[in-house]
């Protein structure tokens, strides 16, 4: 076999082995997320309002002229109103998982699940 195909085979065969890998690291890491408790606003770095993902509710954030709807519904939370120019924030899906967050970076706003065992997990 001429060095030419033998490079491109193990090159090939190098990268379908670093996908299975990454592959499986992201299916363990998927698989061993819990879902979480509740959800936390905070506003600049600082926890102002912390909602149960078991209850359905619609409220607004309000950081000084700004507003930021967050609803949570069916066990999720979700951004569906913003005033900010981007929206990337409305365009997140849903979170339910602890460690998922939702963040506008205009009006310094953090969602984050966390669990109700740890306050530790909080993601500030």
């Amino acid at each position: 076999m001429c060095p030419e195909k033998r490079r491109l085979r193990n090159d090939i065969l190098l990268i379908a082995v670093i996908f299975a890998v990454a592959l499986i690291g992201f299916l363990v890491f998927k698989s061993t997320m819990k879902t979480g408790d509740y959800v936390t606003v905070s506003i600049d770095g600082v926890e102002k309002y912390r909602y149960s993902l078991s209850e359905n509710i619609q409220t607004d954030i309000i950081t000084g002229e700004n507003t930021n709807r967050l609803v949570i519904d069916g066990g999720k939370a979700y951004i569906t109103e913003a005033d900010c120019p981007d929206k990337i924030c409305v365009g997140h899906r849903g979170i339910s998982k602890t460690g998922e967050t939702i963040v506008c970076l205009p009006h310094k706003v953090v969602v984050a699940v966390v669990s109700g065992e740890d306050e530790a997990d909080i993601i500030a």
